[in-house]
This record gives structure tokens, sequence and C-alpha cells, in this order.
């Protein structure tokens, strides 16, 4: 597999033939994995893409929905290449959005001690983030990506007019890690998005091809400088602690850009307290998530709860939480030395 984490953008599915055959020669088995929403959407129109350049391509479906995102569903995955005898020349390609491409990328990984994997991500999310870098998983007893993998993919191939079938709440979800990105490591990306916001909501295709390209080039640039996370790489878990305790709190009923944009601003509230942000920053930074429907306030949750669920995230080490805060806006840094009280008042900020 080749080592290369930087994604094809293109605007159809028919250049996925020549991008996989500058990987390995065709002709191998291929298994589409996609979920009982994009199965419907797109399954037909890549397996006929495909049919002429492998011997044999199959098509596995399963539930979707996070709450899906487990080792059973992986097992049922696994059950279908072990009955068709897929070996070690085949391989299995992701088509749908971060839960598809976390549960067959960790099914790649550990099938036959490793297969490859090809990431055909259809949701403006996993184009931008989740396809990106090999971090592979599933949930466990309601701890969100607990049991995984690092297993990078042979190819990314986003066609973003796949952004066009999206609901709008998924669609809003995936603008939690675009605005992420912007903040963590590209001012200008940040003011474009602010002035751009227009054609941005009316999904406009050439200007959704330009953030899917600047945004994934930004993870993919992370991902090759730090493949195993041990130190830029955690940049990219802006608003992700927060975030992803919110998401256990709800019980994995808000979606997980939702939950990321609550963590953006308890860290731009938190960043802001230290002196780091301006007021006026802070204000773009919650103005801008609301813009695109993300919530910067969540009802109905105990603070304390959320501070537990923290406390259980995988970033802990040695008993303190590596946490992402914003020194300005395009620019992040990571630290240990987030207190519980820095912490809490985080928590209590976005809470209604």
């Amino acid at each position: 597999m080749t080592n290369s984490v930087f994604p094809v953008i293109r605007d159809s599915f028919y250049e996925l033939p020549g991008s996989i055959s500058k990987l390995a020669p065709l002709g191998h088995r291929i298994m589409i994995a996609a979920d009982s929403n994009t199965s419907v959407l797109f399954a037909k129109e890549v397996a006929q893409i495909l049919m002429p350049y492998f011997s044999e391509v199959h098509t596995y479906v399963f539930e979707a929905g996070e709450e899906h995102k487990n080792l059973r569903s992986v097992e049922g995955l696994l059950r279908e290449l072990i009955s068709l005898h897929f070996d070690r020349k085949d391989c299995i390609a992701a088509l749908g959005g971060g839960v598809v491409g976390d549960m067959a990328g960790f099914a790649a990984s550990i099938y036959l001690r490793g297969i490859p994997v090809i990431q055909l991500p259809t949701t403006l999310l996993a184009q931008i983030d989740s396809s990106i870098g090999g971090k592979t998983g599933v949930d466990y007893e309601g701890f969100k990506n607990m049991v995984g993998a690092f297993h990078m993919p042979s190819l990314v191939y986003a066609n973003t007019s796949a952004i066009q079938s999206l609901p709008e709440e998924q669609f809003f979800s995936g603008m939690g890690e675009v605005i992420k990105t912007a903040l963590l490591a590209d001012a200008r990306l940040f003011s474009a998005i602010e002035r751009k916001r227009l054609e941005i909501l009316a999904r406009k295709e050439g200007i959704l091809y330009d953030l899917v390209g600047r945004c994934s080039e930004i993870k993919a640039e992370i991902v090759e400088r730090d493949p195993k996370e041990k130190g830029e790489r955690a940049l990219l878990n802006l608003g992700h602690t927060i975030g992803h305790a919110v998401e256990k709190a709800k019980n994995f009923t808000m979606l997980h850009g939702y939950c990321v944009g609550a963590g953006l601003a308890a860290a731009a509230r938190m960043s802001a307290d230290r002196g780091y942000l301006t007021e006026e920053e802070f204000g773009r930074i919650t103005d801008l998530c609301r813009y695109f429907r993300l919530p910067v306030k969540v009802e109905g949750l105990d603070p304390e709860e959320v501070f537990r669920y923290t406390k259980s995230d995988k970033k802990m080490a040695g008993g303190q939480i590596r946490f992402v805060l914003i020194r300005r806006i395009g620019e992040a840094f990571y630290t240990d030395d987030v207190t519980d009280e820095e912490l809490m008042r985080g928590i209590l900020s976005v809470l209604a």
C-alpha cells in the first residue's frame, strides 16, 4: 500500500479506475462496503464503473447510523470476506460517510492482518476529515472510537458532487469540521468561509470543490508529518475533547459535527479566558458556527457527567488531558496544563 495520504478530489466517480490503476495492477476482487443509505445512492454506479477492471465486484451493506458502529457490524463484514475467500491481493472500498469509512477500514486492518482499503467518502465530513489519515475503529461500551487501528488507505477518492445528496443536517455536521480545520491552520480560509457563507450554504459546486480541496490538503499535510499522532496531529482534535463528551452524554443522538461545534465554542471560550483570543475573535467563531446551524449551547446535559466523560477521553495521558486551544484564528496549539476548573468553565459555557 502507498504511504500517500493526499486525496484525489473529483466531481464524479468516473476517474476512479484511473486513480486505482496508479496504485497496483487491477484484476483482483473488491468488496464495496456501504451503508443502507449510500448503497441506494451510489453503490450500483460505483460497482458498474469498477466491474470492467476487477475480476469480481461484491457489495456489503451495513445498517446506517452511529449506533451500528460496533464490533458486531465489523464481524458481519469479516464473515462475508471469509465466505468469499478474499485474500491479501483483494481489497475493500469504503463507500459512505465516516461511520462506513471507520468500520470498513478497521475490518481491512485486521482481516488477514491487513488488506488494502480504498476510501470513497460521500459526506462533507468524511471527505475533509475522517477518510484521511488511516484512523479506523468502532465505538465500544458507549465510548467513541475506543477500539481501532491505524491503517492507511491506499487511496482516498472524494467525489464532491456526492455532497449534493446530503440531508441538511449532515451538511451542517460537515461544516463543523470545516470550521475546525480553518481555525487550527488557516486564517485566510476562515475569512473566506465568512465571506462566501451564502455560496457555501447554497452548495455551489465550485465552492465545495475548493473547500474540500483546501481542508483535505491541510489534514493530509498534518498527517504526513505525524501519522501516528505523536505530536502535531493532536491539533486535529480541536473541539473534540468536550465535543466527544457531549456526544456521549447525548447518547450519540447528536451528529458528530454538531458536537464538534459545541466543542469549538467551548475551546474558543477557554482560549479567550486565557487571553489568547479577543472577544471579537470569539464572537466571529461562534457567529460562524451559528450560521451553519452548529449549536454553541446544548440543552439537557449534566455538567458533571460531561466532565466525567472528558476524563475517559482516549487522548488522556498520565491522567492529564491533552487539550487543544486557539492562540489566534488560524493557529491552534495543544497543552497539558488545562486545569479541571478551566475545563469545567469551558463545559458550562456551552450548556444551556
